[in-house]
């Protein structure tokens, strides 16, 4: 089945990373500069598209009408490194990041395509790091990002710190996924970490904030792709729906 679809590549100049990033925007079928689009901003980028299915996903749930109009934007890493560098809340690049994706690729893109020039009509999407750093800039900017969708975000006290902290945080609608079978993940650094504890923690801090929010614990869900991919449909819809 062929994608409905345009899939576009765009080149944009970091001065804060100092590196060229691509950003692959895929619009859906009825695109038209008449429309008005929001946008979903996905780090992990290829990852979304290739295990995510996005396009795919995005193609059905406009044609079901189960979302409004929205354009895709994935942003990819180089390899593992550079994206803990960029992710990790104790990356070095991780403020040079959010300043980029604030400063940068958000401009970049409203000069690009049609949107309503809303912090409540962009969305932030990740999955365990990138949900991190989506959770991050938008504690950090909630005018410019007013929607999170994070899938087993990575959470250290750097996260509840801010979580606690964060101002005009009533203001972002929240989707938030967490599988039961989070036990034990690999992470980067060869070591197992316990995501479904800190993850209930950061879900009780998070209700507290009196915010949009939703919370979902995936039964047996592990930290792959085969979970995040399944509940990408509910994530969608509820956030953009």
């Amino acid at each position: 089945m062929g994608r409905k679809g345009t899939m576009i590549d765009k080149e944009i100049e970091s001065n804060y990373l100092n590196e060229t990033m691509t950003l692959k925007l895929y619009q859906p079928e009825s695109f038209s500069p008449l429309y008005k689009y929001h946008i979903c901003i996905m780090q992990d980028g290829d990852d979304y598209y290739q295990l995510g299915r996005v396009a795919t996903l995005s193609d059905k749930l406009h044609a079901s009408e189960e979302i409004n109009n929205t354009v895709f934007v994935g942003i990819h890493y180089q390899d593992k490194y550079d994206r803990k560098k960029k992710y990790h809340p104790a990356g070095d690049q991780q403020q040079a990041y959010i300043k980029f994706l604030v400063h940068e690729a958000v401009p970049f893109l409203e000069d690009l395509l049609p949107t309503y020039h809303m912090g409540q009509s962009r969305a932030l999407m990740g999955d365990s790091l990138a949900g991190t750093l989506a959770l991050m800039t938008a504690l950090k900017y909630p005018n410019t990002f007013g929607k999170v969708i994070m899938q087993s975000p990575y959470v250290d006290d750097t996260v509840t710190e801010a979580v606690k902290n964060a101002k005009n945080s009533h203001s972002i609608d929240i989707y938030h996924t967490i599988g039961t079978a989070e036990t034990a993940v690999d992470t980067t650094d060869g070591k197992q970490s316990d995501f479904i504890t800190p993850n209930r923690e950061l879900q009780e801090l998070l209700q507290e904030k009196g915010m949009s929010y939703t919370y979902h614990e995936l039964e047996d869900g592990e930290h792959t792709w085969k979970f995040w991919q399944k509940d990408l449909k509910r994530a969608l819809s509820t956030l953009f729906g």
